[in-house]
């Protein structure tokens, strides 16, 4: 089994292979879009030392032309693939670490056994320290998938019955709360202050809050269905002393079909084989995404966005 490590390195740099994209934009498309366009520059800038040449983003969308050997802009780390390569001392922030609000949001994604969440928890935090190079980081949201917020349901929340949708929904929340226990831990630690959660609306937040210790300080939910934060979800979180914000974030922000168009051959990066076919060293196996990380470093004083990215992890295995 490789892990593969993708990363989009800064997206606010604004260099002619960054792609700048509007804020509104969903960060699913912001996510692929940077990291297709960060696997490009790391090829163009072997092939412009080797002398050589690969076909842009655009007309790289045949399986005849030559890709550079993947050893010569990824980085092998025990199991770990990194894609592109990574110089760590390349990064980090212009600013004392006082200077700035460091927010990073965590997707689990679907399908991937809880039992991992920890792990992965610890995983993307420490990428995210390493990348910006600081000790702490002011909030951590986590996003846990197959949660939408929806309006319709905030009309009802005296109705908390015993339906089987309602004991699912309990079995849920006491895996989360498992989850919760590990952000706990580093808050307790100090390495992050602000913990917070995504897509709860007002019935989930009052069986979610007895199980913490440390409440959530921010929900964050997509009223993408509606234009206005239902009055009940809004005078609960009042009342709980959390702080309410939207996003336009996807929950399942990496799906594995994706994952696979972005590596393969053709128009991705010709990381992985081709079904198939010979794609000369490219990786054979079934790809499975992980976890996606995205983080942001504001500048307090001016309220700037000076470095902002996404770690992806997927798994690649031997097909069985």
């Amino acid at each position: 089994m490789t892990k593969l490590v993708l990363s989009t390195s800064n997206i606010m740099n604004g260099g002619p292979s960054i792609a700048r994209r509007p804020t509104a934009e969903k960060s699913n498309t912001e996510l692929t879009t940077s990291l297709r366009t960060n696997f490009i520059a790391s090829q163009q800038a072997f092939s412009s030392q080797s002398n050589g040449s690969i076909p842009n983003g655009d007309s790289a969308n045949t399986l005849d032309h030559q890709y550079p050997p993947i050893t010569s802009w990824t980085t092998r780390d025990k199991d770990s693939l990194f894609v592109p390569s990574i110089d760590f001392s390349l990064s980090g922030l212009a600013e004392e670490r006082s200077q700035y609000d460091i927010t990073v949001k965590l997707f689990y994604l679907p399908n991937i056994p809880i039992s991992r969440r920890c792990s992965q928890t610890e995983e993307a935090i420490e990428l995210v320290l390493k990348e910006l190079h600081v000790s702490s980081i002011d909030l951590l949201i986590v996003s846990f998938p197959d949660i939408a917020f929806d309006a319709d349901d905030e009309e009802d929340e005296d109705d908390i019955s015993d339906d089987p949708d309602s004991a699912q929904e309990l079995d849920e929340i006491q895996a989360m709360s498992q989850t919760w226990r590990k952000l706990e831990s580093l808050h307790e630690k100090g390495t992050i202050e602000h913990l917070g959660l995504s897509e709860f609306g007002s019935q989930r937040l009052a069986r979610f809050l007895p199980m913490t210790k440390v409440k959530p300080s921010v929900d964050q939910i997509n009223v993408r269905d509606c234009c206005v934060v239902p009055k009940p979800l809004i005078l609960f979180a009042k009342q709980q002393g959390i702080e309410l914000l939207t996003h336009n974030d996807c929950t399942n922000i990496l799906p594995r079909g994706t994952v696979r168009e972005l590596l393969g051959p053709g128009k991705g990066a010709g990381i992985l084989a081709g079904v198939g076919k010979d794609n000369g060293d490219g990786l054979d196996g079934e790809v499975e995404p992980q976890w996606v990380v995205k983080y942001t470093a504001v500048v307090k004083n001016r309220g700037v966005v000076e470095n902002k990215g996404y770690y992806a992890v997927a798994e690649l295995k031997d097909r069985s």
